[in-house]
């Protein structure tokens, strides 16, 4: 197989790295200044929810109201719009698309070992490796703020993640391309080390993070989601985030819907390795329900798929989520059009260490005359996430280090690591740049918040709180 131009030349990628820096230095990542054209928050908003279930949206609205920085969770589409008037690289990579510190978490390998990871990629896409760590900065100096830390606290964090990326980025770029596939970060390894760093006490409460997140399983979920009605095994109905398909539409269209799943499932078979075929067929379809996930997905079609395999207690619980363009697309180089569920499974498939056995994509066509793109995961495996209000000062950077170094080995395999390494150079003007930014990107966050705050007392945007 060829290699593209250039790629067998290390000395030729670092030259291009910093050929780029001298046409974007690394000062300038700190510019933030919104334009006076620059469109209104609850417009971008308003308009991304189009094609939404609109009797779910007071309850991402809700979720959005709780705080600065779940809006930003939720506002991917807004940060979007205003990374791309920011000075660039010119250096791509595949990007999260949404690298939030929410966003990052613990999950099971199909080894079977607990590992730290990206865990959302709905918006996934290449694009400038810079907008990622800008994300992921400007979520971290919110949190900062959350947690009343002062702005040197703050500038500590922001500046402990620029620094582990560049310097992880660094390590990646000397690395054989076999041994950057195959890096890591495994909990346990993780526990070690912060133990030895910050304290055997903080080393025991990630301990006891991983334990927690290893007892969400499919089994657990099933036991808490299902039970026996009539003789049969069924989802149990928690509404309005969890309702059985029996019980959101008549008969009729009950099983227009469900033979609309059965073949998406069979469409999504084929998306599948051959081994992993052959396990799914193991599974056969028992129920089905609508559920309402995250906070900016919120009003995305998301379904659960109940399956069981050679008994009743042999569970296996799917996530059907719909997939829609990226909200990067707009600003980024025309990709070939293809599948949106694709889109986000090879994204995911790229930047994670290690994905899920059983994802994968297909389209299909509704009985609604729509054409609709999906993507299927597990619905639980040790799946779990960070408590950012219960983080003091060294344990937020601590975060902070991880989130940098986890989202430097993810585009060291989807971008180019040593042009990018050349590029961010050995001193920290990168990180003090992302920090200056990452305070101004709050700020201005915080304005957003509050003319979105704003618009639903107004009674411009519906929403409904506590759910």
């Amino acid at each position: 197989m060829s290699s593209p131009a250039g790629r067998r030349d290390p000395a030729a990628r670092a030259a291009a790295g910093r050929a780029a820096r001298k046409q974007t230095p690394l000062d300038r990542h700190a510019e933030f200044e919104p334009g006076t054209g620059r469109p209104s928050p609850v417009d971008l908003i308003v308009a991304q929810e189009v094609d939404r279930l609109p009797e779910l949206l007071p309850i991402r609205h809700g979720r959005m109201l709780v705080s600065p920085l779940a809006f930003l969770r939720a506002t991917a589409t807004v940060m979007a719009a205003d990374l791309a008037q920011t000075p660039s690289s010119g250096l791509t990579a595949q990007l999260c698309g949404d690298a939030h510190m929410f966003n990052f978490g613990v999950y099971a390998s199909p080894e079977r070992s607990l590992v730290f990871d990206l865990n959302d990629f709905d918006e996934t896409h290449p694009g400038p490796w810079e907008w990622d760590v800008k994300r992921l900065a400007a979520s971290l100096a919110l949190a900062g703020r959350a947690n009343g830390f002062k702005r040197r606290e703050r500038a500590a964090v922001t500046l402990a993640a620029g620094r582990r990326y560049r310097e992880a980025m660094i390590r990646f770029a000397k690395l054989p391309e076999l041994e950057v596939w195959y890096a890591r970060a495994d909990v346990d390894d993780l526990r070690d080390r912060l133990g030895r760093r910050l304290g055997k006490e903080r080393g025991k409460r990630l301990g006891k993070a991983g334990a927690k997140a290893r007892t969400r399983t499919s089994l657990q979920a099933y036991r808490k989601l299902t039970a026996v009605v009539d003789g049969q095994r069924r989802i149990v109905a928690d509404p309005p985030l969890l309702v059985p398909v029996s019980d959101l539409v008549a008969d009729v269209t009950r099983k227009q819907l469900e033979s609309e799943i059965r073949d998406l499932l069979a469409g999504y078979r084929e998306s599948l390795a051959d081994d992993r075929r052959r396990l799914f067929d193991a599974f056969d379809f028992v129920d089905l329900a609508r559920k309402v996930v995250g906070v900016g997905s919120v009003g995305t079609r998301c379904w659960i798929v109940l399956m069981t395999g050679r008994d009743d207690e042999d569970p296996l619980l799917l996530q059907v989520k719909e997939a829609g363009p990226s909200v990067l697309a707009a600003y980024t180089p025309a990709q070939e059009p293809g599948l949106e569920g694709r889109r986000v499974v090879t994204g995911q498939r790229i930047m994670q260490a290690a994905s899920d056995i059983f994802l994968g994509w297909h389209r299909v066509s509704g009985f609604d005359g729509r054409t609709r793109d999906f993507y299927v995961r597990q619905l639980r495996d040790w799946k779990g996430g960070a408590e950012v209000e219960e983080m003091d000062l060294p344990g937020l950077q601590a975060y902070a280090e991880v989130c940098g170094w986890t989202l430097a080995r993810a585009h060291a395999r989807g971008g180019d690591r040593i042009a990018i390494a050349a590029y961010l150079g050995d001193s920290d003007r990168f990180e003090q740049a992302l920090t200056a930014f990452a305070e101004s990107y709050a700020d201005q966050t915080e304005r957003d918040y509050a003319t979105f705050a704003t618009a639903v007392h107004d009674g411009r945007l519906t929403a409904q709180s506590g759910i």
